[in-house]
This record gives C-alpha cells, structure tokens and sequence, in this order.
C-alpha cells in the first residue's frame, strides 16, 4: 500500500507550487525538505523582496530565459506569468510592477509571499515534513516507487517530484542533492556553470583597484569572441570591482564568458563598455571638440569632468594616449578621435566568472531532451517529475527564474496528481 499518491521532494518555489496543483486536484501529498524551513530561496529572493514573477508577454518572457527558455511553451499554457500573478492576488498578496516587467508585493516583504505559500500548501492537506533529509529516489520494476530517508525510513509512492534545486545559493539548501538520483534512474546531467554570476578580469586596472566600487549608469556592456564579433550586449548599471565586474548587465553577461571559453577553446574573453550608446562616435567626438574650444586654457581632465565618472577619467585618457595634464588646445586631432572611440569601445578582457556557489542561478542540470515540456515526467522512468532549478533551464535575474520555477512546479503537480489517480483505478 501507498504512503502518499505524490512525493515532492524540495521545500522551494518549484516544490510548493507543484503541492499546490496536486493539492487542488485531490492528490495525497508529502512534501519533504532537508532543511528547517520551507521557502529559503523564495525568501531572499528580489533582494529580500520577492520578484514573484515578471509581467512581460509570453514571447519576450521566454527571450529572457536564454537558457533553453523554448522548453517553457508547454509549460506556460498550464499556468504562466499571468496565472502566477492571479494565484497570490488570490492569496491575498497585493502585487505592484516596476521597472523591467519585474512583480513584486506591496508590503516589499519576502516573508508575506512565503507565508502565503505556505499557508496554501497546509490548507490543500499536505503533510510536511522538514529536517529530514532524503537518501535516495526508489524505483522497483521501471517505475518509481518512493523515497528512503538517510534514517533509513522508507516512505512509497508512486510518484515522485524533485524539486531540489541547483548548486548555486548553496546556503538555502541548493546543494545538487537530485542529481545522483536523477541520475540513478538513466538521466542526463548536462555541465554545471555559474550563470548570473560577477565576472572575474585580471586587467591592470582591476588589479589595481583604482576603479573599485564606481558604478556607471546606463551602459552598454558586451561580449566578443575572438573573430571580433559581438556575442551579447546588455544595457544599464554595473560595478567595478576588485576582482572584476558586477552588477546587473554585468551578471547577464556572465554566461556567454563561458560560452566564448568554451567555443573557442580560449582563457582570455574580450569585452567592452559604450559609455554613450544612445549616441554615435562622431556625436561624442563632435561634443568633446566643442567643450575643448570653448575652454582651450583648462586642462583635459578638468574639462572632462562634466562628461564622464571622475575616479575614470585618467585611464580613459592614459589609453588614449593622452597627457591627463594636457591643456585642450594643445589636443591634436587624432587624439580627440581616439578618445572619442575608447568611450564607444572601452575594451577590457574578463578571465572567467566567480564560482558557481557565488551564482544566483545553475546553469545546466537534468536533461530537457529527457523531459517530457507537457507534464515534467521523466521520458525514462513513468513516474519521476522534474521542476525548478534543477532542470536544464536558466534565466537572466528579474523574475525570470522564478516564473520557470513556478510554471514548471504547477505542471509537475498537476500532472502527477492525474498519474497518481491513474494509477490508482
């Protein structure tokens, strides 16, 4: 005899609402975390706020989950952004947008989500059971058959949801603890990589320090590949660092360092900042003539000043060759050009990225040619959902993720709650 019709093993986004859809279809359920509390993720995530999801249409939602976002399709005709925003209204969790798409909760507070969640979870009667941290995934027969705790105790079913996240975060229990199991019944674990993630340069200027903790604002940050062709580009703020650089476009720049690596077989990636991209070369040239003509007896950098982040403003000018003490009439043209092309291209080269555990999101995970996108079922063994971080699945951070944790959560749930009753006549 059965224990539960569904176990769902993971107590994060993906996990709970994966209970809550097989809650609502009449499903028994457990959910089991290793952890002390359920949510730890969801907690910390928009910055303590909560980014619940993001309010773009479907087509450029899934533009914004460059790791293989497509997969998502069938998933969203289950329950998509706009499902997800509903469900928590519906919990009584007044949501607001703000820049980006990006959904937040009015009271700003993680803890109003979570707590909403969760309630929902424990009125749809699922047991909970939390510090008790999973063994293995069994299976007897082809075909899943329940869960042993690293107690020994065994608990049957005849479906089981891993909901256990990546490696990244690794603080709120995202230790890459469903990959063994996932692979102990035939899957796939495509490469682990830290996406959303700082990127490490080992630039003089970064070394230096001499940048450490300037922000610009809305730049353009890009990446290269060595046949001088730009890989991506993302506009808006960033930081340098003593390692390297952060911030939001720097972090969704991150993955393609990887992808340049490991195409062409190469350490050392170019990148570059525009400092004006609304604007042309010969516009920036055109402005820098002007203000250098209208005052000739100041020096460069002091004119400079009003244009561009100070602390930046000698090594701009020391690749530009340029005599910082310099005076403006004394500029040849030639010079003004080359300074004009550095702020459109301020080239620099990233060596890598900072570690998975330091990553907001895992890239790679259990295989999506293994998947089935309509319900998360494992196409190799009946019974074995997947949801959440753990698939082959990432995003850039603001609500991308979170919308792919939830959507696949719910079709995980559901699906599994239709197998169980299945199984059961």
């Amino acid at each position: 005899m059965l224990d539960y019709d569904i176990i769902v093993v993971g107590g994060g986004p993906s996990g709970l609402m994966s209970c809550v859809a097989a809650g609502e279809r009449g499903a028994s359920v457990l959910l089991i975390d290793k952890g002390d509390k359920l949510g730890r993720k969801l907690g910390i995530s928009g910055g303590g706020r909560c980014n619940v999801t993001n309010a773009k249409e479907q087509d450029e939602l899934i533009a914004n989950i460059p790791g293989n976002g497509r997969f998502l399709y069938s998933a969203f005709q289950h329950w998509n952004n706009k499902d997800i925003m509903s469900f928590f209204e519906g919990l009584g969790i007044r949501l607001k947008e703000e820049d980006n798409g990006r959904m937040f909760p009015v009271t700003d507070k993680a803890s109003s989500v979570v707590n909403a969640l969760i309630g929902k979870v424990r009125e749809l009667g699922t047991d909970i059971r939390t510090n008790s941290p999973v063994k293995s995934v069994l299976f007897e027969n082809g075909q899943t058959a329940g869960i042993q705790l690293k107690s020994g105790e065994v608990i049957k079913s005849s479906c089981v949801i891993i909901a256990t996240g990546g490696q990244s975060v690794p603080q709120t229990g995202s230790t890459g603890d469903g990959y063994p199991w996932a692979e102990a019944a035939g899957h796939t674990i495509t490469e682990l990589y830290p996406t959303e993630v700082p990127i490490v340069s080992t630039e003089t200027f970064i070394a230096s320090k001499e940048l450490q903790g300037l922000s610009l604002r809305d730049v353009e940050l890009s990446v290269w590949n060595p046949k001088g062709k730009k890989v991506i580009a993302h506009r808006g703020d960033m930081l340098f660092t003593h390692f390297g650089v952060s911030g939001p476009i720097a972090l969704r720049c991150s993955q393609f360092i990887r992808q340049v690596q490991r195409k062409f077989e190469i350490v050392n990636v170019d990148m570059a900042i525009d400092m004006f991209p609304d604007r042309s070369q010969a516009e920036i040239e055109a402005e820098l003539k002007e203000r250098f003509e209208a005052e000739p007896k100041k020096s460069i950098k002091n004119v400079l000043k009003g244009m561009l982040p100070e602390r930046m403003i000698p090594l701009l000018l020391s690749k530009s060759s340029i005599d910082s003490d310099m005076i403006c009439s004394g500029l040849s043209r030639t010079a003004l050009t080359s300074l004009a092309t550095i702020l459109k291209k301020f080239a620099f080269r990233a060596s890598g990225t900072r570690s998975l555990k330091e990553a907001f999101v895992t890239g790679g995970g259990v295989s999506l040619k293994e998947i089935q996108p309509k319900s998360m079922e494992s196409k190799l063994m009946p019974g074995l959902f997947f949801c959440g971080e753990i698939l082959d699945i990432h995003g850039y951070t603001g609500g991308y993720n979170i919308t792919a944790a939830f959507a696949t959560g719910y079709t995980a749930g559901k699906h599994a709650a239709e197998a169980a009753a299945y199984n059961k006549n």
